[in-house]
């Protein structure tokens, strides 16, 4: 059992909070708030639960013989909190002869406080109120500070009062009878409050979300005996007491919170207004899709959305937004108003841009026309003492998945600009493996924060296959892992989205997980495109070594079953590595839990992308297993059986990928670009691009082991690559590719100015065809290519001054490095024009860099001045 709080505010030990405090809420109220007429306003839906019977009852029993106890019921939901039924309330009042020492009490969630409070705010100029929240969003936020209001077609609570409650009577038992998608709605409330102010309580609900949410799903409809009416009622009914020390926790750390501020700026005119983080952008949203959807989940995309606008701007870093995106998610709540079950949920309303903005124009924080956005710094820490101004240009961004990419000006940008990529994805989706099968403790620093790293830390926890946990505010992850022993079958599909990497690693990974008692099977699966991508070869050489591997829909592609049944026997497999060496560091850092020593032989020639292999042996050294080549036959490794012994640290690289846009976008605008944490030493093949592909084609470049820098000639001056093996950096072609469009040779003719990329086949099997993307996108800028049995031709333009603005807008294939690579040659169209009227090329599918790089628009706008703009889809 939790015990008896009570929390000041405004000077006043008023908020109590507890569990079953029944007779505790009546005798307060009674002894503190005596009355002639005590009022309860509550909706149908509570008055079916056997709680509030015999709460209303046991109130009645405790009256004195000169007070009455009158009872006004609504109907429930948002649509009922209106100037006309306030109205109704008050007349009601009127009619039964209540006058100025009747005590209203509000019993029930967010709309009943709301209501009720603005009710005794201006009945007989402002009576007694008492708020009893039965609600968690009303419990945690709404009861809280006197905020009153009722709802108008033009928008949310613009016409109420402040009034403070005589007491705010907190009952977590209320919650037992709360329908499921009311309770996850009131989490988002929780998480705001966290998000804001509270970095210890926002790390304590990261970890206790799976618990919280298991139980809250695990809600039923039982058939309850109406004691008034005689009528058998249904209610919903959660197992409260599962959760309830966790769920105390967070009811009493958000009330406190609020209360510290609210008891600081009671009116709203500075502090206060950092409560509404998440509230500028999603009242808006809410105004369009309400009844349909719920406050808290308007509110949760819309802290996503505040969050990568404060990203966007250069002050809330992307591991900061990861770790939001990640507890909404884990708490069930929606990201993304395009969430499928939220748009059914919505019945695929609308959501105008101009209509947000225009609903957005008449938020109350705002001054004048001025629109105003809760911003944060950090997880725990907003931006400021109060919202911050934020510009239309700003919000259209934030607000859509399109992209306006406007000519760059390089005269804007003439000094040295420091640019931080990401950690590597292709390192960090190898530690976590290896840190997962390993024993002992390993921090991880520089995580890539992305969907793919995502993935594969949900598959890891929901594996049981090693401890999570984060440190540094989130910025450094905390692996425990357990030896590869507690691997354990998962009950439902594992999920990887477009994530290549982790579905190949984790099917071996699934090679080596225990039967649970109710199943001996896991299933790996992901989206569409992931679906049509190959991993036969690595199916193949696992079946002939002995586990089950069944194709679920299309032969040789996700999804897989794998049964944990078989077993990994090891000994000699051969493999096919001449498609993707993901293949390879798959079996490779599982090899070492085989039954016998491995001697893992590839086939089929010379594999793809060995510097990948290189890496991964590299990484396994550093986690304790050496892997040797052998020296009598090629392309063959001999790895011992073993357990990976956790390094207490492990710092990972950032991504020589995702380097090569800002390097690019020096060498095409002629400015000055560094990366300090890539150079020669790196582990990753595409660390070569500056010097083996900008470097020859005009730009200055100095490399040292651990930084890269690139100066690019004069803009129009790049000259082409006549040939290119590009087979140990084959992700970096698409950007030589975009700086081979604009690069020319001495003469006009078209061979002279030709860039020749070859030892790229695998990128037809990417997230997309690569090659085909780029050759279909680069002819919207008049830019001709030439397919290649493994590689491409482009044939750079005379002038720089004929890129042509294209026609139709440019589609990245739900491709990160498509998206990326188009959005520098994008800036480069009409850079050279003098002329002050340009259109600017749009860019769909912007979000889809989130795979490598989340804040790469931010960069792009932030660090290296590119003028971007939103606009919405012209679906």
């Amino acid at each position: 059992m939790v015990p008896l709080a009570k929390v000041s505010i405004l000077g006043k030990e008023n908020i109590h909070v507890g569990y079953d405090i029944h007779e505790h809420i009546i005798d307060t109220i009674l002894s503190q708030c005596v009355s002639s007429t005590y009022v309860i306003v509550n909706d149908t839906n509570l008055s079916k639960v056997p709680y509030y019977q015999d709460f209303v009852a046991e109130f009645q029993s405790k009256l004195s013989s000169e007070s009455r106890l009158l009872n006004y019921v609504i109907q429930p939901g948002e649509a009922s909190k209106t100037r006309e039924t306030k109205a109704e309330i008050e007349d009601y009042l009127l009619l039964k002869g209540c006058t100025r020492d009747t005590v209203m009490i509000a019993l029930g969630g967010g709309v009943i406080g709301d209501m009720i409070g603005f009710v005794a705010a201006t009945f007989m100029r402002g009576i007694r109120v008492v708020q009893i929240p039965t609600s968690l969003l009303s419990m945690v936020d709404s009861s809280i500070g006197g905020k009153t209001a009722v709802d108008t077609p033009l928008g949310k609570n613009f016409i109420g009062a402040f009034w403070q409650p005589e007491f705010v009577l907190v009952d977590i038992k209320w919650l037992q009878s709360l329908q499921r998608r009311e309770f996850i709605n009131g989490m988002a409330e929780v998480i705001k409050t966290a998000s804001i102010w509270n970095a210890e309580e926002f790390a304590r609900l990261e970890n206790n979300a799976s618990m919280f949410l298991d139980v809250v799903n695990a809600s039923k409809l039982i058939k309850v005996a109406n004691s008034v009416t005689g009528e058998i009622d249904e209610i919903s009914h959660t197992e409260i007491q599962k959760i309830l020390e966790h769920t105390y926790k967070l009811v009493l750390e958000s009330i406190k919170v609020k209360a510290e501020v609210v008891s600081s700026d009671e009116r709203e005119s500075s502090l206060r207004n950092l409560l509404n983080f998440g509230h500028t952008i999603g009242h808006a949203y809410e105004a369009i899709l309400t009844p349909q959807a719920l406050h808290g989940e308007c509110v949760s995309f819309g802290m996503i959305k505040e969050a990568e606008l404060s990203r966007y701007w250069g002050i809330l870093s992307p591991t900061q937004v990861a770790r939001l995106s990640k507890i909404l998610s884990s708490y069930g709540l929606p990201i993304s108003p395009e969430e499928k079950w939220f748009k059914d949920l919505t019945l695929n309303k609308e959501t105008k841009l101009n209509v947000l903005l225009e609903k957005m124009s008449v938020d109350k924080k705002n001054d004048g026309s001025k629109k105003k956005v809760v911003i944060l710094e950090s997880i725990g820490k907003c931006y400021g003492q109060s919202a911050q101004y934020v510009s239309d240009d700003d919000l259209r961004f934030v607000l859509t998945d399109e992209v306006l990419v406007y000519p760059f000006d390089a005269k804007s940008n003439d000094k040295e600009t420091i640019v931080i990529p990401p950690g590597s994805k292709s390192i960090s989706n190898r530690a976590l493996i290896l840190a997962a099968l390993g024993e002992g403790t390993c921090k991880v620093s520089n995580l890539l924060h992305s969907d793919d790293t995502k993935f594969m830390l949900e598959a890891i926890q929901s594996l049981n296959g090693a401890s999570i946990s984060t440190e540094d505010n989130g910025e450094t992850i905390v692996i425990e892992g357990h030896g590869g022993k507690t691997l354990t079958a998962y009950p439902n599909p594992l999920y990887l989205g477009n994530a290549g990497t982790a579905s190949r690693f984790l099917t071996t990974v699934a090679a080596l997980v225990n039967s649970s008692k109710d199943q001996d099977y896991i299933v790996l699966t992901g989206n569409a495109r992931m679906q049509q991508r190959p991993i036969g070869p690595l199916v193949d050489s696992l079946r002939a070594n002995g586990t089950k591997v069944e194709y679920l829909k299309s032969e040789g592609c996700l999804p897989l079953k794998v049964f944990t049944n078989s077993t990994f026997k090891g000994g000699r497999i051969e493999l096919a590595a001449t498609v993707s060496s993901q293949y390879v560091s798959s079996i490779l850092m599982c090899a070492p839990y085989a039954e016998e020593p491995v001697t893992l032989s590839l086939t089929g020639g010379k594999p793809i992308s060995i510097l990948y292999v290189d890496m991964t042996i590299k990484m396994m050294e550093k986690f304790g297993i050496k892997v040797e080549k052998s020296e009598t036959e090629p392309y063959t490794y001999h790895i011992p059986k073993g357990t990976y012994k956790n390094p207490s640290e492990y710092v990972i690289e950032s991504d020589a990928s995702s380097a090569t846009y800002p390097l690019a976008f020096a060498a095409m605008t002629g400015t000055t670009v560094t990366v300090p944490n890539i150079g020669s030493e790196s582990l990753q093949g595409d660390a070569r691009f500056a010097r083996d592909v900008l470097q020859p084609m005009g730009c200055t470049v100095k490399q040292t082991g651990t930084s890269t820098t690139v100066t690019g000639p004069a803009i129009g001056s790049l000259k082409p690559l006549k040939h290119v093996d590009m087979e140990p950096m084959t992700d970096a072609f698409l950007t030589a590719c975009v700086v081979a469009a604009i690069s020319h040779g001495e003469s006009d003719a078209q061979d002279d100015n030709t860039t020749t990329i070859e030892g790229i086949a695998n990128q037809r099997v990417k997230e997309c065809n690569r090659i085909e993307a780029m050759a279909t996108e680069l002819a919207k800028f008049g830019v001709k290519t030439t397919e290649l049995p493994d590689g491409i031709q482009v044939h750079g333009l005379n002038n720089i001054a004929d890129l042509k603005q294209p026609k139709e807008a440019i589609y990245p294939y739900d491709d990160h490095r498509v998206a990326m690579s188009f959005s520098l040659l994008a800036g480069m169209v009409n850079a050279t024009s003098s002329s002050d009227s340009v259109t600017p090329v749009r860019i769909l599918e912007r979000h889809c860099t989130g795979k490598t790089w989340p804040g790469w628009w931010d960069v792009l706008h932030t660090k290296l001045g590119a003028k971007l703009d939103g606009c919405e889809s012209e679906k």
